[in-house]
């Protein structure tokens, strides 16, 4: 499976094949035998997320296309995050102990890690079926691939244009970075959960543009392609804290007054400082330029790689 689109293939044709490609993959997780449920949770919902990627990237071109089909891949997701969010607490958990082992005892906070584990086990007990979630995803994902051949894209005769198809995929992407410029800028002005996690939305997207057209020069995109996804790396660690912190406020199993859940709500705090000031510099340059240079810049690199001429 490629999540690149080949610069000498219509556009159209290599839209199709990777949006095929995803959604068989996330079936293909679901249907094997030797995937656990869980895993095939975090796949499914990765290929979700790399569909609505694609289809943002299309979304000035086909904006009723981009409604229906991004809001079916992110339903699908959806459906399937309850129990992940649960499972995601204790992961945080550990990570957050790990990065602090050498300033605290961890045996301190097992009785915390063991409330954890509780209320995993109580939304799992409350939450519908793992099986039944993932059937009725699977069913949203082979609907969406029947839909697939009939998606009414661009005609591919205008790839062989002279901006070498650029009009059909440039306007996503200078929006994608564009907003995602906006969201750092807001995140940053008034700091809060809300204004991180759009800020980290809209840099994923980007990651998964830029992977998308990655053959456009693949020595230079592909250290681009790192740094986004380090970045959404840094912004989804951030998040994750928070959502921490929200289980801890609202789970009945734990308490923000017990000493355990005090601690822990400050190492949080003081972890999530260090991870929004790495982001900080690292957006700053991935945010750089201004959009329409940033636009006219990948534009030459695509254009090149169709052997056009970007004058």
């Amino acid at each position: 499976m490629s999540y690149e689109l080949e610069p000498e293939q219509p556009l159209d044709a290599e839209v199709r094949r990777i949006a095929t490609e995803l959604i068989d993959h996330a079936v293909a997780q679901i249907d094997g035998t030797k995937v656990p449920p869980h895993e095939a949770v975090h796949e499914v919902r990765k290929d979700c997320k790399k569909l609505r990627g694609l289809l943002r990237l299309l979304r000035p071109a086909v904006p009723k296309l981009y409604k229906h089909e991004n809001a079916a891949f992110r339903d699908a997701a959806a459906s399937l995050s309850v129990l992940r969010d649960a499972e995601a607490a204790i992961e945080t958990f550990d990570a957050l102990l790990n990065h602090f082992r050498d300033n605290i005892d961890p045996e301190s906070l097992a009785p915390l890690r063991h409330r954890l584990e509780d209320h995993k086990a109580r939304v799992a007990t409350g939450a519908q079926a793992l099986d039944e979630q993932l059937d009725r995803a699977r069913t949203a994902l082979v609907a969406a691939r029947e839909r697939v051949p009939a998606w009414e894209l661009p005609s591919a005769a205008r790839d062989a244009g002279d901006d070498a198809g650029w009009s059909l995929i440039g306007p996503g992407l200078r929006k994608t970075y564009k907003r995602g410029r906006w969201a750092m800028q807001a995140a940053y002005a008034e700091p809060a959960v809300a204004a991180f996690h759009e800020w980290r939305k809209r840099a994923k997207y980007l990651r998964y543009q830029v992977r998308l057209l990655h053959a456009s020069w693949p020595r230079v995109l592909n250290a681009t392609h790192k740094e986004t996804k380090y970045l959404g790396d840094l912004l989804g660690d951030d998040h994750d804290l928070a959502m921490l912190e929200q289980v801890i406020e609202e789970a009945e199993e734990l308490s923000p007054t017990h000493d355990s859940e005090q601690i822990l709500l400050a190492l949080a705090a003081q972890r999530s400082e260090q991870l929004r000031s790495a982001a900080y510099w690292l957006g700053s340059r991935l945010y750089a330029e201004k959009p329409k240079a940033f636009d006219r810049r990948m534009q030459c690199y695509w254009q090149a790689a169709r052997g056009l001429s970007a004058a």
